[in-house]
């Protein structure tokens, strides 16, 4: 393997899936890719998890290890001469350090945002508490109460769909995309309980996405994670499209 433009730990990953029109992701989509569909239906999903252990090129970086981040994503897929790859594209992602937003969007071109945020976790035999939050004029937040036990995701399964995409692609303009890969084993899934999504949609990721503040999620997943390694990226450009 490559050697890892960054590594670390995602942990404890709530995932609230929702259908959406497909027409709502067009201004959104890279060149080179289509949408991805599973089972005919088109999925954002509002992610929160925990980063731990975070090394740019092998180095810690002080203050910086450890942080929650919560982003909006869609799925993708490019066809390669290799088969597809699937991939994610974000709406935005929001972290609470300035030195990550910075870097992110002035060197990679990622959409991420500064806010204050919080997460907790909670956990006893009988269940496992697990919450985001953050701020944008009011607080916002995602959490779930789910069995403390992990399974294995079924071959085949939602779960798996909205898990395994190891690619991420940036839309740096009309006719170039970044992408790079990001490599992890197969998750284990926690079965959730219960889930309360407390968000304005349309104040944190524009107009277009306001009816989701209203919508209950098609599904919700709590993955555990784990270590994670993205490797050095790639560029489509017009001619190689």
């Amino acid at each position: 393997m490559p050697t890892p433009f960054l590594t670390a730990e995602w942990r404890k990953l709530i995932m609230a899936n929702y259908a959406v029109a497909p027409e709502l992701l067009h201004p959104y989509l890279p060149a080179g890719t289509e949408l991805d569909l599973w089972e005919d239906r088109c999925y954002v999903s509002l992610v929160g998890f925990l980063f731990r252990r975070v090394r740019l090129r092998g180095l810690p970086i002080p203050f910086h290890t450890t942080f929650p981040e919560a982003n909006l994503r869609f799925y993708v897929r490019q066809k390669t001469a290799e088969g597809w790859r699937r991939g994610v594209v974000f709406i935005k992602e929001i972290v609470p350090r300035p030195a990550i937003t910075l870097v992110a969007r002035t060197v990679y071109g990622e959409p991420y945002q500064t806010l204050p945020m919080q997460y907790q976790f909670r956990e006893t035999d009988q269940q496992l508490e697990v919450s985001y939050s953050w701020r944008l004029q009011r607080w916002h937040s995602l959490s779930v109460v789910a069995d403390p036990r992990p399974t294995p995701i079924t071959e085949g399964s939602e779960a798996e769909f909205i898990t395994e995409h190891y690619w991420g692609y940036t839309r740096r303009s009309p006719r170039r995309t970044d992408a790079y890969e990001v490599v992890h084993p197969r998750w284990e899934q926690y079965a959730v309980q219960a889930v309360a999504v407390e968000a304005d949609f349309g104040l944190l990721y524009g107009p277009s996405f306001g009816f989701l503040s209203e919508a209950a999620p098609q599904s919700v997943l709590l993955a555990e994670g784990s270590p994670i390694a993205v490797l050095g990226g790639s560029r489509l450009t017009a001619d190689r499209l």
